[in-house]
């Protein structure tokens, strides 16, 4: 029970920073659309506020019923209102912060309005270079929390299931290897290390690719219905565009999906991070001996080190991966950071079990490397750490066809 009652826990919070992040990016979208429509510029430089209100307030009533925005606020640069929800508060001062916006930047922040707290974005309408006015389009945290309502049956649900399939799985793990084998050897003990890092860092990824995909499609969604189509169809192009390409390049051939799987929810996790991701990949690289547990408990792990490093370290931060075949047919990855490196003095520890450079906690497991290192060498293979800047983790792997 207890284990249920942490992973509701831990799901419904995750739940409800995912309906945050998204409420967030659904503002912005919509702020930044109406700030470019061009009759909203040409409506607050010609003519009175009255005139502009009379052509802007059914503009905004539009757009709030035809999107989950909440309220459309147009301003002049003052913080007068020329647009709201409640028509009797159009005319009176803007309650939020304009100053970033009157500068000609976009913000989002949460603020106590008249229909209560919110989330908004607040963007600056653009005319012949100067801030003629201000958009502000917002969600309740009333209707965050409702859409957070929403999911708990199903995060609930979710807990149940996942801590009532461990129960099973450890009594029958137990009963079996009991009767079969006795005490775990120390491979079974590696692979088990394996198997629940390869779900962590796959899940991660995952999670990362989800969360970018509902960001876009809540923007794409918006800008259908604010007429824009030429802008989604772009948008979601341009997605698909991207993603299909490293799918392309990491599964042609003999290549490995759950890998390609991997490395797009990593690019997602990196963006997150402020990190720039980057794959060199030779075309048709064929699979590697490992299976697909070990394959992405390696290369996610190593990844996992280089974001972390890299989004610890000063800009520009970057990691870069590559795969290529070798002239005697092995598979060589490597997985740079811009991180500020490893001291010499801690090269060799690093490769110690239950030691690491990071934090004790979630992200300072010292699992990671000597995890790497045990699937690499029983699988014939070998791993390298570049002596100096940048820090590089060379792996040569077989690929099961003959030199």
């Amino acid at each position: 029970m207890a284990i249920t009652a942490l992973l509701v826990v831990v799901l419904a919070v995750q739940a409800q920073s995912t309906q945050r992040a998204q409420a967030e990016a659904v503002t912005l979208a919509v702020a930044r659309t109406i700030a470019e429509m061009p009759e909203v510029a040409a409506a607050v430089t010609t003519g009175t506020d009255a005139a502009a209100t009379a052509t802007l307030q059914p503009i905004a009533v539009r757009i709030m019923d035809l999107t989950p925005i909440d309220f459309v606020t147009i301003m002049t640069p003052d913080g007068i209102r020329l647009t709201h929800r409640d028509p009797a508060e159009i005319g009176r001062p803007y309650l939020g912060t304009i100053g970033p916006g009157l500068a000609g930047r976009e913000l989002t922040e949460e603020a106590n309005g008249t229909l209560g707290p919110s989330l908004r974005s607040v963007v600056p309408v653009m005319a012949e270079g100067r801030v003629v006015a201000l958009v502000s389009a917002g969600i309740t945290l009333g209707s965050v929390a409702s859409g957070v309502l929403g999911q708990v049956p199903f995060v609930v649900a979710i807990a149940v299931a996942l801590a009532a399939i461990g129960l099973a799985a450890a009594w029958f793990a137990g009963r079996f290897t009991r009767r079969i084998a006795g005490d775990l050897p120390a491979s079974a003990v590696r692979d088990a290390v394996s198997s629940y890092e390869s779900l962590r860092t796959l899940g991660e990824a995952l999670r990362a690719q989800t969360h970018e995909h509902g960001n876009r499609m809540h923007t794409a969604v918006a800008l259908l219905e604010l007429g824009r189509t030429e802008q989604a169809i772009e948008l979601l192009t341009e997605t698909a565009r991207s993603s299909q390409d490293l799918v392309d390049r990491v599964v042609a051939r003999d290549g490995d999906p759950t890998v390609a799987a991997l490395l797009l929810g990593k690019a997602a996790q990196a963006a997150e991070r402020g990190v720039e991701w980057s794959v060199d990949m030779q075309p048709a690289i064929p699979r590697t001996t490992l299976g697909a547990v070990d394959a992405v408990s390696l290369v996610g792990n190593l990844v996992d080190n280089a974001i972390d490093a890299a989004a610890a370290g000063p800009e520009p931060r970057w990691v870069r991966v590559g795969m290529a075949l070798t002239p005697d047919q092995r598979i060589a990855l490597t997985f740079a950071d811009s991180g500020e490196g490893i001291a010499p003095e801690l090269r060799e520890r690093v490769w110690e079990h239950g030691f690491s450079t990071k934090p004790a906690g979630a992200e300072g497991r010292g699992v990671g490397l000597a995890l790497v290192r045990a699937i690499v060498e029983a699988a014939g293979g070998s791993i390298t750490l570049d002596a100096g800047a940048p820090t590089t983790f060379r792996v040569l792997l077989p690929s099961g066809i003959a030199p």
